[in-house]
């Protein structure tokens, strides 16, 4: 049998184990291990193993510390209630406006995603503290899931993003440079999730209720609790931009400033912060697990040669890079319904990078693309992890409903698309200004 073969059947031995619940790390590893062995013997597999697992421990991985620093600081800032804080200065922000209290949904999920860097905890956080806000005043409730389900999307867009760092660390590109290339479509994004809401406030004000405004004196105080946020993102985001932290110092720093925060406005105890350790290390060791399975699969795939036969097929077929993208993101959008966003990027990017590079497309542009396009396949069914964490929150709630709501958003994600494969200016321009 031949490497791009074995490449192949160890693509679908992959899907196969995690659509019958295997874990990812551990489907990743061992098909990785097995196929190595299959193909290079049993001791050089070992040999690659054993490198594989020394290398997260090492001193040149130093850079992986960046994660659980990261994971902390979201982790102190959900428990010690800053999410409450800034989903009121979203609300207050656009209050007067049909629909203010979704689009301070949106503008809450994109604050809270740039300290957090997870859709999940995202999506999980904002239904608790939005959506009986939005049913209360008689919101439709369809659109009231399918906000937050949508909203939870930046999370893994805007920067610090725990995705784009796992992105760098499979594509061996640079992490200041993605978050600088993630923080415009993750704007752009969040206003286009706005633009929907408005749209549909005009087109079906029912669904809609119209709020009276409050005068700007009043909108100060909400506005001006955001200092918590606005300093954390500063340090984390703006700190690797200027060049004065690295990825894993700005992490540091913005985790014990979460930390301090917290504890001088008494938002955190003593048990609340042993909680919080105690999530950061589990969410670490679940991660670093998926992170030694996916290189393990990663040298596998080098050893198949398969990511060059597909760049050489796509080549010799003289196709335009667009059609190659667009073949790709039909890829990513059918994975997109039964995987979710970090295991599409590690199973994939090994394969599609190359040829993404050999068509001209810049890895740091592909990481956001491969990112917004997994975004999709969070609020897309039969899987979309959002859409089961809100129904997790809120049982009471129809799954038929949350489906419908977020049919409206995924327009703004296709326009979002389409700016990023006919604007690449749009991801590259900052890391190029900056970099």
């Amino acid at each position: 049998m031949s490497g791009e073969l074995y490449g192949l059947l160890g693509l679908l031995v992959v899907l196969a184990m995690i659509l019958v619940r295997v874990p990812v790390g551990a489907a990743l590893g061992i098909t990785g291990l097995l196929g190595y062995m299959a193909m290079d013997g049993w001791r050089n597999a070992g040999l690659v193993a054993g490198q594989t697992s020394s290398y997260l421990v090492a001193e040149d991985a130093y850079g992986l510390t960046v994660v659980p620093l990261f994971i902390l600081m979201g982790v102190v800032a959900t428990k010690s209630g800053m999410s409450g804080d800034l989903y009121r200065a979203a609300n207050a922000l656009f209050s007067g406006l049909r629909g203010a209290l979704a689009m301070g949904t949106i503008g809450a999920c994109a604050g809270f995603g740039a300290i957090c860097g997870s859709s999940l905890a995202t999506a999980a956080t904002m239904s608790r503290v939005s959506i009986p806000e939005m049913r209360k005043y008689g919101y439709d409730e369809a659109l009231a899931t399918g906000t937050v389900a949508s909203g939870g999307t930046l999370g893994i867009l805007i920067p610090p993003s725990v995705i784009l760092i796992f992105y760098a660390i499979i594509a061996e590109a640079s992490v200041p440079e993605l978050f600088a290339a993630a923080l415009l479509p993750g704007l752009a994004l969040a206003a286009l999730h706005v633009l929907v809401i408005a749209i549909i406030g005009k087109l079906w004000p029912e669904r809609l209720p119209k709020m009276p405004g409050l005068a700007w004196v009043d909108r100060l105080k909400p506005i001006a609790g955001l200092w918590k946020i606005a300093l954390l993102f500063a340090i984390a985001v703006g700190g690797i931009y200027l060049g004065i932290f690295s990825p894993t110092e700005a992490a540091a720093v913005s985790a014990l400033c979460a930390i301090l925060i917290a504890v001088f406005t008494r938002s955190l105890d003593w048990a609340g912060f042993r909680t919080c350790v105690g999530e950061t290390v589990s969410a670490t060791a679940m991660l670093f697990f998926i992170v030694l399975g996916a290189f393990m699969f990663k040298e596998f795939m080098v050893l198949t040669q398969l990511p060059n036969a597909v760049t050489d097929i796509f080549g010799a077929g003289e196709l335009h890079p667009w059609l190659v993208v667009l073949l790709m993101l039909v890829v990513y959008l059918i994975l997109g319904c039964f995987l979710d966003g970090l295991s599409m990027i590690l199973i994939t990017v090994p394969v599609f990078l190359p040829l993404a590079e050999g068509i001209g497309y810049d890895k740091v542009w592909f990481g956001i693309f491969v990112v917004v396009v997994a975004e999709v396949g969070l609020i897309t069914p039969p899987v979309g992890m959002n859409i089961f964490v809100i129904r997790a929150q809120m049982p009471d709630i129809r799954l038929g409903a949350v489906y419908r709501g977020i049919v409206p958003f995924l327009f703004a994600d296709a326009a979002l698309i389409s700016l990023l494969v006919l604007i690449p200016g749009l991801a590259l321009w900052l890391p190029r200004l900056l970099y």
